[in-house]
């Protein structure tokens, strides 16, 4: 199976917050919002393997800016990282200001992670992925580790085990003074 590049599954959704959108204090409902980024995300997994996705789990939500009423919010989604049958997905949240320059500005981001099944709902191997900007690379690099941590935390993996998470906090040569 060839692999393909994070850009190979870019999923760019534009929506407008309607006042059905939103809380009291006019602000997008985070339920909302976590519903597109699932959308928008669930394409983008979908584009890489080019099969049925389901989402396995939602890693890391970051709530930082309230997106107003009236906003126009652009979502961009690529996988960051394919394992077996798993890959991760980061959603990029964008707010446009509502000047004549309509500058763009990040306001949120997520992590996701969606499992491609067959007809039968059973996990299929998917395409790897090749990085190729720095925040691409960046981005692979840490999926592992949020990957191994994930592991741990359900209890799938011994601490033991998690090579990447070992060089994060003990440094390089974590192997060696381990053996």
């Amino acid at each position: 199976m060839k692999a393909k590049t994070p850009s190979d599954s870019l999923t760019i959704m534009t929506e407008i917050v309607l006042p059905n959108d939103t809380n009291n204090l006019k602000n997008l409902f985070g339920g909302q919002l976590l519903s597109w980024m699932d959308r928008c995300a669930a394409i983008a997994a979908h584009r890489h393997c080019r099969r049925i996705v389901v989402t396995a789990s939602v890693n890391n939500v970051s709530f930082n800016q309230a997106i107003p009423q009236g906003a126009i919010v652009t979502l961009e989604a690529k996988v960051s990282r394919a394992f077996s049958s798993s890959m991760e997905v980061f959603v990029d949240v964008f707010i446009e200001d509502q000047t004549i320059a309509g500058k763009k500005s990040k306001a949120n981001e997520a992590i996701y992670t969606f499992v491609a099944v067959d007809q039968l709902g059973n996990p299929i191997n998917i395409p790897q992925i090749e990085p190729e900007t720095k925040i691409e690379k960046d981005r692979y690099e840490g999926a592992m580790r949020r990957r191994q941590l994930a592991l741990i935390l359900s209890g799938k993996m011994d601490p033991s085990e998690a090579t990447e998470l070992k060089k994060l906090f003990l440094g390089e040569d974590s192997e060696k003074t381990s053996s």
